[in-house]
């Protein structure tokens, strides 16, 4: 089963933990000084929210997978329509270690494909990370990513 992943920046951590939590009907599972995350069945979405000193809004979107298969899955689809990819392998961002695959859509939004493989104690890398402090967690920005028209 895939589940969708949604991922916003915030202005206060506080005040949209309140609104989401309510909005959802359940409070975060993993809640860091910068960071929560949901990990929801109804519906079914992996929303996390951080306070990182970026723009607020989309972050960017993605699909969790549970497996292997379904990871390599995705992977095979990227290819098949020529998208541009970049694919990790046990990389650490959101507090997890993760199998991930990156692409950027079109209109410039960030799409990660992720098998999580366990927690871990500090955030990461994020893709608006400059200076790298360990293998990127995210894709590079959206003008590295070339589209050809179908036209």
């Amino acid at each position: 089963m895939k589940r969708m992943h949604i991922h916003i920046a915030v202005d206060d951590l506080y005040v949209s933990t309140q609104f989401y939590s309510a909005m959802f009907g359940v409070g975060p599972l993993v809640e860091k000084d910068d960071y929560r995350k949901w990990e929801l069945d109804d519906p079914s979405v992996n929303f996390a929210i951080s306070k990182r000193g970026v723009r607020p809004g989309i972050d960017h979107l993605g699909l969790q997978v549970e497996t292997d298969e379904e990871l390599a899955e995705m992977r095979a689809r990227f290819a098949s329509a020529e998208l541009p990819a970049m694919d990790q392998t046990a990389t650490t961002c959101c507090y997890a270690k993760s199998d991930k695959s990156w692409t950027v859509d079109p209109q410039g939004v960030a799409w990660e494909t992720f098998r999580t493989l366990e927690a871990a104690p500090t955030y990461g890398q994020s893709r608006h990370d400059v200076q790298p402090k360990s293998p990127a967690c995210c894709p590079p920005a959206p003008s590295t990513f070339s589209f050809r028209s179908r036209a």
